[in-house]
């Protein structure tokens, strides 16, 4: 296996940091949507499980590994650098102090469950899509990516939603938050995936990579092995 990373690699890479840097923003706010509600991450963050899905998929359990920390230590930079703006004096004229500081002061909090749910919900979804790549030898991909999408997305909702918001919500109102975060963003991978398919089929011929994780360490800290 190469011990580079490509520019396909690298853009996709890009993107799933950025969705997962919008996500934890997002998820401040509770929306509701045809009498259905859900917080405004679901807009980004199941792009992240695509991404997660085409990176195990092209060049596997490794390169995943490799990006999912990646995503991790982007969004501790960044919830770093917005509390050091909300401690930061506001000028006496500007009037914006109490949303930015709602949006920022709940970062950390959603941040850390956004970060564990992540960790768990990420490696689930890439140890599964690499595991059944190999058992099915390279078939049927839209099964596997709904497989891997469904416990991830199911576990990350698990995982996240009492963390977040217990105390916050009523619990009646947390445990239909996580029945309905992970069936539409599940439903989102399912919609999207003739897209998926798509960039795969297209990363693979133009990238010339297709890897199989045989004999692969599913260790999450070995980060240096790529």
């Amino acid at each position: 296996m190469q011990k580079t990373v490509t520019v396909p690699f690298m853009l996709l890479g890009i993107l799933f940091n950025i969705c997962l840097v919008a996500a934890n923003l997002l998820e401040s706010k509770v929306v509701e949507i045809c009498g259905i509600t859900v917080t405004a991450g679901l807009i980004v963050f199941p792009i992240s499980y695509i991404i997660n899905d085409c990176i195990a998929e092209v060049w596997g359990f490794k390169k995943a590994r490799l990006i999912i920390w990646s995503g991790f230590i982007s969004n501790f930079l960044v919830i770093g650098l917005a509390q050091i703006a909300v401690l930061l004096p506001a000028a006496p004229y500007w009037e914006g102090e109490e949303g930015f500081n709602f949006v920022f002061g709940m970062a950390p909090r959603i941040a850390v469950a956004s970060l564990i749910a992540f960790l768990v919900g990420s490696f689930l979804n890439a140890y599964i899509m690499s595991k059944m790549k190999i058992a099915s030898k390279g078939k049927h991909f839209s099964l596997r990516a709904i497989v891997s999408t469904l416990i991830g997305e199911t576990a990350d909702s698990l995982i996240f939603f009492p963390i977040a918001f217990l105390g916050l919500l009523p619990i009646e109102a947390l445990f239909a938050l996580i029945i309905t975060q992970a069936i539409l963003k599940s439903l989102y991978e399912i919609i999207i995936l003739p897209i998926t398919i798509q960039v795969v089929k297209y990363i693979k011929k133009v990238d010339g990579n297709d890897v199989y994780d045989v004999n692969t360490s599913y260790n999450i800290l070995k980060v240096k092995d790529i």
